[in-house]
């Protein structure tokens, strides 16, 4: 194979969860410009998503559906494969983070309910069936969305840091069971994004300057910085990685 062809994803299938707006958009778009055809798969209906990638005369199916749902989750991947033919990616984004940042001690037990519903058990549903189709079809290739959270404690989010952590683990879990299969399983870690999710620290300097302080790049990253690592890993380009974590963190966790 040619350089060239290495990041190309021409007639392949994908799903990605969570794609309605922030880091989930970024990354249906990236893989849509590279040719891919696309489920995508929200709580809220992806219709801006939907209609940026039309535009890029690439065909998508939006989906609006919960991840941590069982049945829906299993509806999903079943429109998918009769819409596409077929599922050579899956991009597990959709996730959520605790509101409000409560103590522990104070933290309700259905707010830790929901975000390791969200992320860590819609992650694992989406896996589940998806790779279902995978070992049916003769392969394919999932990328979790985990979190540096996953590596180091955050003060009042446990929930969150146990969720990512989840994902980072679930993740190796699925690259050594499945990879006779031909399924490959790798993950990928942001620190903070300049996203929506975030924009309340953001707006706050004085816990923005604190972040920031401890990241050796002095920033949060764009999404559009997430992605080169993502399409790594979706394309022909990393056909002998599996079961490996990429940090994506301005050197935060390096220190």
């Amino acid at each position: 194979m040619v350089l060239s062809e290495w990041f190309q994803l021409k007639d392949k299938k994908a799903i990605v969860t969570g794609s309605s707006k922030g880091l989930g958009r970024e990354i249906a778009i990236c893989l849509a410009e590279q040719g891919a055809s696309l489920v995508l798969a929200d709580l809220v209906h992806p219709e801006e998503t939907a209609t940026c990638i039309e535009n890029l005369g690439s065909h998508c199916v939006p989906i609006q559906m919960d991840v941590s749902d069982e049945a829906a989750v299993k509806e999903m991947v079943t429109a998918a494969v009769s819409r596409l033919g077929k599922i050579d990616i899956l991009v597990n984004n959709a996730g959520i983070i605790q509101t409000g940042f409560t103590p522990t001690e104070d933290t309700p037990v259905e707010e830790w309910d929901r975000v390791i519903q969200v992320n860590l058990r819609g992650t694992f549903l989406c896996s589940k069936y998806v790779g279902k189709e995978m070992i049916g079809s003769g392969g394919g290739n999932i990328i979790n969305i985990a979190s540096t959270a996953g590596f180091n404690g955050i003060a009042r989010a446990p929930a969150y840091c146990a969720s990512k952590a989840g994902v980072v683990i679930l993740t190796k879990s699925l690259a050594v069971e499945w990879a006779r299969y031909n399924i490959r399983v790798n993950a990928i870690a942001p620190h903070y994004l300049e996203t929506e999710m975030t924009q309340g620290l953001r707006n706050h300097d004085k816990v923005y300057d604190r972040i920031i302080g401890q990241i050796p790049l002095r920033r949060f990253a764009t999404p559009s910085e997430i992605l080169g690592t993502v399409l790594l890993l979706a394309s022909p380009a990393s056909s002998y990685t599996t079961g490996a974590v990429f940090v994506v963190d301005g050197g935060f966790l390096a220190q």
